[in-house]
């Protein structure tokens, strides 16, 4: 798989800017069936670090009601990924 299909895009919250200052984690969208092994080949690729521990979850998406109508927000998976000591990645969404 393409390394841009598996990680989506990252997930910059008040939560994870914390993860990410004291614990070196950092949290991204990826695809749903991605393993964690492809995971850790497409950060490797796209940002030329060397990861730690990588932990999966898929978030359930919620019920949304528009008038009478209901539906639901489609599941998503999310990717909490600890980097070695002494390495970053610079955030786009953070420079701006």
């Amino acid at each position: 798989m393409n390394p841009y299909s598996i990680i989506k895009k990252s997930l910059v919250t008040e939560q994870t800017r914390q993860l990410k200052e004291k614990e070196n984690k950092y949290v991204f969208v990826v695809d749903k069936k991605a393993t964690k092994n492809q995971i850790r080949h497409a950060i490797k690729q796209l940002f030329d670090i060397d990861v730690e521990k990588i932990t999966t979850m898929i978030v359930h998406g919620k019920l949304r009601r528009l008038g009478k109508y209901a539906g639901y927000r489609p599941d998503w998976k999310k990717a909490i990924v600890k980097l070695k000591k002494g390495q970053e990645i610079k955030v786009i969404e953070e420079t701006r």
